[in-house]
């Protein structure tokens, strides 16, 4: 460290010292200040000029050393000087202090925090690049953060000097106002009775209110910085556009209906969305009928000798076309068009942030919901194309069994297909560069999952990174690069699944022309009320994040919908605490909350408690006696912190935890609700029933042991 900086650290730490070690703090506090009132009174009147430099030096060192005491000297500003001369001395000082803090927290810290908290730091340079000065006004004008630490952390970023200093003396101007004024109004008071004053009254709602103004004033900057090069109509024709008809745009449109707006639904493709079409819904079928294949390999645990039956591999696939037709009604143009929502069958494109344009007709409306959805990955991988690869969407359109099918990817979707097409009769080789399947699960279920496929007969190649593909003597093949192997490992097969996971569609409608922003993932950037850079502009569901479930955007569709439609009279945050998610495998795997290697990762204490569902009387009647439960709690408490469930049904049990989170309940309520015997639910109560056991007062019972054991005599 060199001397100049070790000599001002010295002097910090010297001088925060002496203000503790004699208590200085003291004199910073409310009953301290009103008592000696009349005195700081009588020394502003005798010596105008110089009680205001002193205050204006002692509001400096406040400020610049980061003590407490501001807010307080602030008060004592309008009480000893007035409303104006207060106002002028306060903001100049803490505009300087800050600035002082600022450069001291630049000197001294910026090298050391930028190497040590390189990742925490990189959300606010990111805001200072993005934003700039005025980044640092909305900080300064909502007085949500404590304005030491905006002073320290400003500090640590790029942002210059003069351009903090003007800023913060803009930004700091309403609230010195508003605090000036309540210490003035203070000040007045000569009894108790004067509490109740209009002034002092007035000071108080100002005091209260002010966030709440402030919060609305730089809504209404924002937005007129961000539309600036816009020109809004002068009327709509619509209270709502939705681009996309997936889940997310379906129920934002089903709620803009239901509370009577005009709203108006643009899908170029299918209603429905890839969950009907292409994903959650002929996935699911597929594994029904996998199932019974599966089933049929039971027979004799059963009781039956001689089941057998041959798959008719196209007739299951045309089953799963007329299970979405079954269901496609519930999704269809004419349902919505008798809820009252326009249809309308084309592309969108976004004009401006309340023009849409589709087949030619230019719609105008107050806001928009984009629900664009996302696609299937699909690597850049040399020979791709020559292999004819399948994906998610497009495995629907198969007929003929592929004889040896190549899953290349480990995650929820991968598995459920690799397991449904072996149960059919494939040859499945499920290749995953990671060392298990499902890595978003802990170890435990992935073991699970695992253990199933490989006694199936699943060929599982772990640790495989696929590099190129190629077709050799009409065979087609995939290369693989493995630690165990030196030579790049060499698979044949004769069909291909890509099942990387999907890319977020924000191209193609748009969003580009608009400047909305997308986030290092690929999704569209959206803030706590899912709106993007604009507030009448908000995006739903897999376009957006962070979970790509139906679900999930079913989820965030109430909340994008009633904060589009009542903004800005109301607006609601999303809440993403408690959302669930199951992966339709046999034995299926279903979360919700933390698991545990989530709670390592974020430093979360818990307490683990697990039921062995082998041991549960339907699950042995059922031949389904494998899986368990595993509870997350907070230590000593019954609070859930997150659950996971292996096994059968495992996606339906989950629900009983889903709604203790939801609703703040715990284990012991789980534990003292009657389940139906006997019923896989058990599982859950038998769950509670472990935690209780483990958590039970081992005093109190040795009392109680010795209650009954005198009780015998």
């Amino acid at each position: 460290m060199r001397s100049s900086k070790l000599f001002i650290v010295i002097a910090l730490i010297a001088a925060i010292a002496v203000f503790f070690a004699f208590d200085l703090g003291q004199f910073f506090t409310l009953d301290y200040l009103k008592g000696q009132q009349a005195a700081f009174t009588a020394q502003v009147q005798a010596h105008p000029w110089l009680a205001a430099g002193v205050f204006f030096a002692v509001y400096v060192l406040v400020t610049a050393l980061s003590l407490p005491g501001a807010a307080l000297m602030t008060l004592l500003a309008g009480a000893l000087f007035g409303l104006l001369e207060g106002f002028v001395i306060v903001s100049f000082a803490s505009t300087l202090g800050a600035t002082l803090a600022m450069l001291l927290s630049r000197f001294l810290l910026r090298d050391w925090v930028q190497n040590k908290f390189a990742s925490a730091m990189r959300g606010i340079e990111q805001g200072v690049e993005r934003e700039g000065a005025f980044y640092l006004f909305a900080l300064r004008l909502v007085p949500v953060v404590p304005f030491f630490v905006i002073n320290l952390a400003m500090g640590l970023t790029k942002l210059r000097a003069s351009t903090f200093w003007w800023v913060s003396q803009l930004g700091m101007l309403p609230g010195t106002l508003v605090y000036v004024n309540a210490g003035r109004e203070l000040g007045q008071l000569d009894s108790l009775g004067g509490i109740l004053s209009p002034g002092v009254l007035g000071a108080f709602v100002l005091l209260g209110v002010f966030p709440l103004i402030a919060r609305k004033l730089l809504d209404m900057l924002k937005a007129r910085r961000v539309y600036q090069r816009w020109t809004k109509p002068q009327q709509f024709d619509r209270n709502l556009v939705v681009i996309g008809a997936g889940s997310g745009g379906l129920v934002s449109a089903y709620i803009a209906a239901a509370v009577k707006a005009n709203v108006s639904l643009i899908e170029k493709h299918q209603m429905g969305g890839d969950c009907l079409n292409t994903g959650c819904v002929p996935s699911k079928a597929l594994i029904r009928s996998a199932k019974f294949a599966a089933e049929l390999k039971k027979a004799e645990q059963l009781g039956f000798s001689g089941a057998q039956a041959q798959v008719d591999f196209a007739k299951v696939m045309e089953r799963v076309q007329q299970v979405i037709s079954t269901i496609e009604p519930h999704d269809s143009v004419e349902r919505y068009t008798g809820l009252g929502v326009e249809c309308i069958q084309g592309s969108g494109k976004l004009l401006s942030p309340w023009e849409v344009e589709v087949n030619g007709q230019r719609l105008t409306t107050r806001n928009i919901i984009i629900a664009a959805g996302a696609r299937p990955l699909m690597p850049a991988l040399e020979g791709i194309d020559s292999v004819g690869a399948y994906n998610s969407d497009t495995i629907w359109q198969i007929r003929e069994q592929p004889k040896r099918l190549l899953v290349l990817g480990g995650g929820p979707i991968g598995c459920e297909l690799a397991q449904a097409f072996h149960r059919l009769g494939s040859q499945v080789i499920q290749v995953q560069r990671g060392a298990r399947l499902l890595p978003r699960e802990d170890n435990d279920a992935s073991e699970a999952v695992m253990a199933k496929f490989r006694a199936e007969g699943i060929d599982l190649r772990l640790g495989h990174e696929a590099q190129r593909f190629a077709v050799e003597g009409g065979t087609k093949v995939l290369y693989c690069r493995a630690k165990e192997h030196s030579e790049p490992v060499r698979i044949e097969f004769d069909e291909v699944l890509i099942a990387l996971g999907r890319v977020a569609n924000v191209t193609g409608y748009g969003a580009e022309e608009l400047g909305l922003e997308v986030r290092s993932n690929g999704t569209l950037a959206v803030d706590e009320h899912l709106a993007t850079k604009y507030p009448n502009v908000f995006a739903v569901g897999d376009v957006t994040g962070p979970y790509q479930f139906t679900h999930a955007a079913a989820h965030q569709a109430w909340y994008a919908a009633v904060n589009a439609l009542f903004a800005p009279f109301k607006r609601f945050k999303v809440d993403y605490r408690v959302i669930p998610w199951a992966t339709f495998t046999e034995p299926e795997v279903a979360r919700v909350g933390l698991n545990e290697q989530d709670a390592k990762a974020q430093g979360i204490a818990y307490t683990a408690t697990t039921f062995g569902i082998d041991d549960l009387d339907r699950a042995i009647a059922d031949e389904a006696a494998h899986g368990f439960v595993k509870v997350l709690t907070v230590p000593g408490k019954d609070k859930i912190l997150g659950v996971t469930i292996v096994g059968e049904h495992a996606g339906d049990l989950i629900a009983e935890y889903v709604a203790a989170m939801k609703h703040g309940y715990g284990l012991n309520k789980i534990l003292g609700t009657i389940h139906i015997y006997p019923t896989l639910a058990e599982a859950n109560k038998y769950a509670a029933g472990e935690w209780k056991r483990a958590h039970a007062p081992q005093g109190v019972l040795n009392l109680l042991g010795k209650f009954h054991r005198w009780r015998l005599s």
